[in-house]
């Protein structure tokens, strides 16, 4: 994994998942006393404290062993669980939620959080076996569900999407959700279906929301994204300058053209949606991918633009 910090959220700072200890019970035995233990209600909230920063419990303040907790991995020799609150008799000062703490924690706790939220919901969502109706009993620190019936395997299932900043040389193509408030723009998503390739993908969800043929496309990076379990795939695409035409999953799509897009990236995420400049785009929230491949898109098309100069004169 590469030492530079990451540009999206849940990424930097992943522990040492160290999978030959989920199913050695005297090694997360002896892990469990200096261990941290990070705490998730029923809705995937973490427990924090008065600042609103992670309460994470030692091991030996919670007592016993690890018993029903998720092993997660190790940092720097310390063992990191995952815990479901309504297990403990516990109250703290906040709760905080995984895109709230993206923004606010340092990176690599953001990652812990990341990872124990989508083992939850994977828990959450398979209770039952899907060969036979058995119940699920979670071995192995939490990654692996074993039917009590007929004894077969369910393990952790992550969805993937493609992302994809689709360029036409000059302008990025982006769309819009009618939920989204009124000046929110983002890129291209959507899973990949069963026997596509990714880049099969790119070419049919970009037709199917916007109309517009894809002609190449190149993947550039991935996201853990939990929301509730998918791992986005960046890719950036060359297409024809096609009209937009909308489907049934956007309100709307259009090309922007790289100042628009550059304005875009330069206010403030956090408050644009209060500004009154009515003509101004809001782009993808600085901890998701999207904000990254237009990024990315943006810093390509003013290289080429220099370097076309640069042969002029």
């Amino acid at each position: 994994m590469s030492s530079h910090p990451s540009p999206f959220a849940f990424v930097e700072g992943a522990l040492d998942r160290a999978d030959l200890l989920r199913a050695d019970d005297d090694a997360l035995l002896a892990l469990w006393p200096r261990a941290s233990v990070i705490v998730l209600d029923a809705d995937g909230r973490a427990h924090a404290d008065d600042a609103g920063n992670l309460r994470a419990l030692a091991g030996a303040e919670l007592g016993g062993g690890p018993g029903i907790t998720t092993f997660l991995g190790l940092r720097d020799g310390r063992g990191w669980f995952a815990a479901d609150a309504d297990t403990l008799a516990l109250r703290s000062p906040q709760r905080i939620d995984l895109r709230s703490a993206a923004a606010r924690w340092p990176a690599w706790q953001a990652s812990v959080f990341a990872q124990a939220r989508a083992l939850q919901h994977w828990h959450q969502r398979h209770r039952y076996c899907s060969e036979c109706g058995g119940t699920l009993a979670f071995v192995r620190a939490g990654w692996l569900g074993m039917c009590d019936a007929c004894g077969s395997e369910h393990f952790p299932r992550t969805d993937q999407a493609v992302i994809v900043a689709v360029g036409d040389g000059e302008r990025l193509l982006l769309g819009r959700q009618a939920s989204w408030a009124p000046r929110r723009w983002s890129v291209v998503a959507g899973f990949v279906e069963p026997g596509e390739t990714l880049e099969m993908a790119v070419v049919r969800e970009v037709m199917e929301e916007t109309g517009v043929r894809v002609r190449a496309a190149r993947y550039l990076a991935s996201q853990p994204w939990p929301f509730p379990g998918s791992l986005m795939l960046g890719f950036l695409a060359d297409a024809d300058p096609d009209e937009p035409v909308i489907g049934d999953e956007l309100q709307d799509a259009r090309w922007f053209t790289a100042d628009e897009i550059r304005a875009g990236l330069t206010r403030d995420w956090a408050q644009a949606d209060a500004e009154t400049d009515d003509d101004g785009i809001v782009l993808s929230s600085p901890i998701s991918i999207a904000r990254h491949v237009i990024r990315t898109w943006l810093h390509l098309h003013d290289a080429a633009r220099a370097a076309d100069r640069g042969i002029a004169t």
